[in-house]
């Protein structure tokens, strides 16, 4: 069992860090700021990216990107999630769904998504069918070669800068042991389609300058050319998108909870009370001890779902413990480091409240901690019969 990085892994990790460092931490209290990521400093940062060779790094190299495999896109993630949401983003890993463009359907969104040219966002979760997607309501109905898309999604991640949206409608029922489940059937959109209206949604607490919004599809016709994979298989692709996404999710609270943890150190080390470092009162020093095995515990899930995922032996458990631990781990070390940090941990002055509040939302989405431990009893209990 070798747990050391490649040369190549190594560099990866250099490179990254570097430009998180230089290109994204100078502009995170702007975009916490105003909410918002400046048009122009988004260009910006996605050309510095695409001249990085940092850009689409999850695509295969024959369709122009970099081919990483998994363990080194989890390191390339856990790198990427130091920085605001809203700015490590724009570093855009396409979503891997699109590999399952058709050749025709690669010209107009997948090779475009990869150049640059074009972003996509992913359609799924609505008010009444959020962690139970398939009982989705959106409906898509086949009118000759078009399909004419009706119903409402919400908390859509980033629409409001996408050109095109991976939508996730019902095109028929299933009877199964458990009642009635929708069939579903995945669709490229363009946003600017008549009968597509795209707002952003309610304020959030976590990630800003990163939006949701809500999408509304009001007899939306669809040409059936822009069907993804075949009707009715929506929900295998779905599945292939969350272990990958789950990953992400997992690598990013790492990455995070690595920077939180570095920060919280420095402080208590050089904060003086009674005449000595913080650091050296057990109260404080067991924190941080606490914080730095989580941290290792999380990181080592990570990595070896990542691995497993490349050797092709990655179950849904393998993701969902690591989604799970990952992102409950970021939730108490950062909790800690407001702690430790005092009042201070409460001031927009330091970042330390923005890693707090950005923690909170890694729990829900990619499904949340209580749909990760159900994947991870249910795989327990299934050779059992139960």
């Amino acid at each position: 069992m070798d747990f050391a990085l490649s040369d190549e892994q190594q560099m990866i990790v250099d490179t990254v860090r570097r430009f998180v460092e230089n290109e994204l931490y100078p502009h995170e209290a702007l975009v916490e700021k105003l909410d918002e990521v400046p048009d122009e400093l988004a260009r910006q940062v996605r050309a510095k990216a695409i001249a990085a060779g940092l850009y689409a790094a999850n695509m295969p190299e024959a369709l122009g990107g970099a081919g990483l495999d998994n363990v080194s896109m989890a390191l390339m993630e856990r790198e990427l999630g130091r920085a605001s949401f809203a700015l490590q983003m724009l570093v855009a890993r396409p979503s891997n769904i699109l590999q399952a463009c058709s050749a025709a359907q690669a010209q107009v969104y997948l090779l475009p998504a990869i150049r640059g040219e074009r972003h996509d966002c992913l359609a799924m979760t609505e008010p009444d069918a959020g962690s139970d997607v398939r009982s989705m309501q959106t409906r898509a109905v086949r009118d000759g070669e078009h399909y004419v898309i009706s119903g409402t999604k919400h908390f859509i991640s980033h629409a409001d800068s996408a050109d095109f949206i991976i939508l996730f409608a019902a095109t028929g029922v299933e009877e199964t042991p458990r009642g009635s489940k929708k069939l579903i059937t995945a669709f490229l959109v363009d946003k600017d389609t008549p009968g597509l209206e795209v707002r952003r949604g309610p304020a959030c607490v976590s990630h800003r300058g990163y939006h949701q919004c809500e999408l509304f599809f009001d007899q939306c016709r669809v040409p059936s050319a822009q069907r993804l994979g075949e009707e009715d298989k929506g929900f295998a692709l779905m599945g292939d998108w969350l272990g990958a996404s789950r990953l992400t999710v997992a690598a990013t609270s790492v990455g995070r909870a690595r920077r939180v943890l570095e920060m919280s150190t420095e402080w208590a080390a050089t904060r003086q009370q009674f005449g000595q470092p913080i650091g050296q009162f057990q109260g404080t020093g067991f924190k941080l001890a606490d914080m730095a095995t989580e941290l290792e515990a999380a990181e080592l899930l990570t990595l070896q779902a990542a691995w497993k995922l490349d050797h092709g032996r990655m179950t849904d458990q393998d993701a969902a413990m690591a989604k799970l631990f990952a992102s409950e781990a970021l939730a108490r070390i950062t909790d800690h480091a407001v702690q430790i940090f005092g009042g201070m941990g409460l001031m927009s002055e330091l970042p330390v409240e923005r890693f707090w509040r950005d923690a909170r939302v890694e729990r829900i989405w990619d499904g949340t901690s209580e749909i990760q431990r159900h994947i991870i009893a249910r795989s327990l209990l299934r050779p059992h019969g139960a």
